[in-house]
């Protein structure tokens, strides 16, 4: 995609109103194009014996991420802060791509998961939260006689 640096250019100020409307109707850009997702990435699988969550969100403080598993109901928020330069100093943004600012996720869970063993971890930029499910709920051999 062609860019360039110069604020009169034709292409960045067709970029920036995309944002703007995004920002108006609750939508935010992202590489993966606008509606799609949010921030961070998720995926979200499961084995027989816990739900796995990986959200995506390099650059993070661990400590200014908050997960909250709440009825079924796993949220995963916090903030990013801004990596452009301060306000005060004289220098000019041309560029702005990256995501910053308070984001929130939220994930539907099934009713068999234990909310007492749950477990997160964030490393690398990834955040992984594992719920293990409840012993009732795991797959079991029944003898026949």
């Amino acid at each position: 995609m062609y860019r360039s640096l110069f604020p009169h250019d034709l292409f960045a100020e067709l970029d920036r109103l995309q944002r703007e409307t995004g920002s108006s109707l609750g939508t935010s850009p992202s590489i993966r194009g606008l509606g799609r997702g949010g921030f961070p990435a998720i995926n979200v699988g499961g084995t027989p014996n816990s739900v796995e969550i990986y959200a995506f969100a390099p650059g993070i403080d661990p400590a200014a991420i908050e997960v909250q598993l709440e009825k079924g109901v796993l949220i995963v928020s916090g903030e990013r802060d801004p990596s452009l330069p301060a306000e005060d100093a004289k220098a000019t943004v041309h560029i702005r791509e990256r995501f910053s600012g308070r984001f929130r996720r939220v994930v539907s869970l099934t009713d068999d998961i234990d909310p007492d063993q749950v477990s997160a971890r964030y490393r690398d930029g990834v955040l992984h939260v594992s719920i293990q499910r409840r012993e009732s709920a795991l797959p079991r051999r029944i003898s026949v006689e």
